[in-house]
């Protein structure tokens, strides 16, 4: 028995001297490791039971290697996740590291003090943020993973900076002898604390909208050079693909789906739209803007357009319908225009206790002055409710220049492009429901409800003016019952102007650049 154990072992030395022999092409400290390896393996088999299964070993060159434990594999894949993350995280902190140092310097890379302010690099970076990430969304489908990310993390970026933007406030601390002490502690700025939230819900209420459209299966989109394009997408929206629906048109459950869809983004825009101008409201007006004004508003509104609202009986209506706003840059000097006259008569109402001398006296009461002022401020609200995509006027564009508060800063910014994209959704939607309504040839109630893009509440159904509605009926009348071209085409300039503000952006400019 001693004897068989003594030749086994004999034979399994001799097996490994051979194994040596073969791998004699290695270096020393490989040899080694595998003859201690081995020569411990082989003793163990030895003096084990002699059912036991006998040692394979394969050459690396001639088979694979050993294969790990599970234990192993997991542990490896743990660590190549953490190496990733490691590099992603590096990678994000040079990118943020660049972008706010661009941002301190003012867009001015050359350090010699000729940028801008912190306040308008910080809005013009939102704003190419936002055009670089949703110039692209011609197409109601989800935004792309990568495209989404970036936008959360960039924009977050860039929102950080209001978390200090902070004011005083009265707190109590209690000392330790029991007694209690009035202090005055930071907290973020009201109106950042109030907006920022609900612009991020908005923004997050605008992205599911799009997510929503994933599934959908009815309608498609075929490019201009398509064969299946009819080729009538009008000139002003020649880069936005074809719309094609079924033969039979939309099913009732797609067409109140978005139906839906559209009343939803149809509150994010009017929300967005309220956040944007009760931030340009209280932006101060720069000096070089009122400097520039005419001397009374006659001069800037001119003789015909001062006689519509100066008259005893004001109808906000028919002085629109008055007006021709057949193109976006006549409506967007009559809003220029209008401005104008409100800021002036505002400030001669501030100066009414000034000498007759000065340069904003006038021979026009005050409670006329007041009058006025309130029918142009009308007028401006009715044209920023029927046109949400509208350039910017000039006194937007200088409070946006000359501003120096960043907080403002970034609640306009945020707010205008989420307007923008909701406009741009809304559009979208009304082109399917357009093809829909064209494959179809149908005029319900519902439909013709659809007409405006903003929705059936409009501005006069929450400022309580009952005459918007009759003249909104006029104004279809008049164009029905009209023969002339120019009157149909400046009753219908509310439908067919759907251009929005980052379509017409042209790339990644600032405001100063746009304009």
């Amino acid at each position: 028995m001693v004897r068989a154990s003594e030749q086994e072992q004999e034979s399994y030395r001799s097996r490994l001297f051979n194994f040596k022999w073969r791998n004699n092409d290695n270096n020393s400290t490989t040899r080694h490791n595998k003859s201690l390896s081995v020569e411990t393996g082989l003793d163990e088999a030895a003096t084990g039971s002699h059912d036991a299964e006998p040692l394979t070993i394969i050459h690396p060159s001639q088979g694979p290697p050993l294969s790990r434990s599970a234990a192993d594999e997991a542990a490896l894949a743990a660590l190549a996740a953490a190496q990733a993350r490691e590099k992603q995280l590096l990678a994000d902190m040079e990118q943020m590291k660049e972008r706010f140092s661009k941002l301190l310097l003012g867009e001015d890379n050359s350090g010699g003090g000729k940028g801008v302010s912190s306040a308008l690099a910080l809005s013009n970076a939102i704003t190419n943020l936002a055009a670089s990430v949703f110039g692209e969304q011609r197409r109601l489908e989800p935004m792309p993973a990568e495209r989404r990310a970036r936008w959360r993390k960039e924009i977050d970026w860039l929102l950080s900076v209001t978390e200090y933007v902070v004011e005083f406030a009265p707190s109590q601390q209690k000392n330790k002898d029991g007694t209690n002490m009035e202090i005055m502690t930071t907290r973020q700025r009201t109106d950042l604390h109030m907006n920022i939230p609900a612009l991020k819900k908005l923004d997050a209420m605008l992205i599911d909208c799009l997510e929503n459209f994933k599934d959908q299966s009815e309608f498609s989109y075929v490019s201009k050079d398509s064969p299946d394009s009819d080729g009538k997408r009008n000139d002003d929206k020649w880069w936005i693909p074809t719309v094609k629906v079924p033969p039979d048109g939309l099913s009732e459950a797609s067409r109140r789906f978005l139906q839906y869809q559209k009343d939803c983004v149809n509150q994010v825009l009017k929300a967005a739209m309220a956040i944007n101008a009760q931030v340009l409201f209280e932006m101060e007006i720069p000096e070089s803007y009122i400097d520039s004004l005419p001397k009374n508003g006659r001069a800037s509104l001119g003789d015909q357009m001062y006689k519509n609202i100066t008259v005893d009986f004001f109808d906000p209506d028919q002085f629109l319908s008055s007006m021709d706003m057949s193109s976006e840059h006549k409506i967007v000097d009559l809003k220029n225009r209008i401005e104008a006259s409100i800021i002036i008569w505002k400030r001669k109402m501030v100066y009414k206790d000034s000498k007759s001398s000065a340069p904003w006296a006038s021979g026009v009461s005050l409670e006329k002055r007041e009058v006025f002022e309130e029918r142009a401020e009308t007028i401006l609200l009715i044209l920023k409710q029927r046109y949400p995509g509208i350039s910017q006027s000039a006194l937007d564009i200088s409070k946006i220049q000359f501003n120096k508060d960043v907080g403002q800063a970034v609640l306009e910014s945020y707010s205008r492009i989420l307007e923008s994209l909701a406009y741009t959704v809304l559009s979208r939607i009304d082109d399917v429901l357009e093809a829909d309504r064209a494959g179809n040839k149908r005029n319900t109630p519902m439909e013709s409800e659809d007409e405006t893009l903003v929705g059936s509440m409009t501005l006069s159904d929450f400022m309580g003016w009952d005459f918007d509605q009759a003249g909104n009926a006029d104004l279809e009348s008049k164009k029905d019952l009209s023969d002339d071209p120019l009157v149909k085409e400046k009753l219908s300039v509310v439908t067919t102007k759907k251009t929005s503000y980052l379509e017409t952006l042209g790339g990644v400019k600032s405001p100063t650049a746009r304009h």
